[in-house]
């Protein structure tokens, strides 16, 4: 399998499951899982059991999962459909890291990390992950995010199976940057 298929499957596995399901009439269930042979028969591209599988295993972000059974797959976080990844709440770290844009700084000064469109706000164990995160869109900013202190004033934290840490939303006073 070339790298351009697989690059260009999971791009496009990723819009489905996590955004546009409905664009190709496929229907996800409540915990985002998509039957194989139902994504198959309607994808836009030629998908086929092998390459959703090579898709999931060579990810790596990690962000596709395969049901135990091998009939179903899903993304692990990103969606800004509604599902329910049965995440239970964890304790996060003291510290974790938001890669992003120096164009949105002063945005997320003033209103925090916001989810928007997406049911979470995507945090990362560390700050080369954070630093990849951000340069996809520009020159990038690493954030530290007092998650610790967070969590002890009551907010939930999730971890989904490829490692993303999630949470509803950042206040600005739980942020630093490394422009600070």
């Amino acid at each position: 399998m070339t790298k351009d298929i697989l690059k260009t499957t999971s791009k496009y596995l990723s819009f489905i499951l996590r955004h546009q399901p409905q664009s190709i009439g496929l229907t996800l269930d409540e915990n985002g899982w998509a039957e194989i042979d139902a994504l198959i028969a309607k994808a836009a591209i030629e998908l086929t059991p092998a390459l959703i599988e090579e898709v999931v295993s060579s990810n790596d972000k990690k962000r596709f999962a395969l049901s135990e059974d091998g009939v179903r797959v899903r993304a692990n976080q990103g969606h800004s459909v509604k599902v329910d990844l049965q995440l239970a709440p964890q304790v996060p770290p003291a510290v974790l890291f938001h890669g992003t844009a120096s164009q949105t700084l002063e945005a997320i000064r003033s209103q925090g990390l916001l989810k928007g469109s997406r049911q979470h706000v995507h945090l990362s164990k560390d700050p080369d992950t954070a630093r990849r995160v951000g340069q996809r869109h520009g020159k990038p900013v690493v954030l530290r995010v007092s998650s610790g202190e967070m969590h002890a004033a009551g907010e939930a934290f999730y971890l989904s199976e490829n490692g993303v840490w999630l949470c509803e939303h950042v206040s600005p006073s739980y942020l630093a940057s490394d422009l600070d």
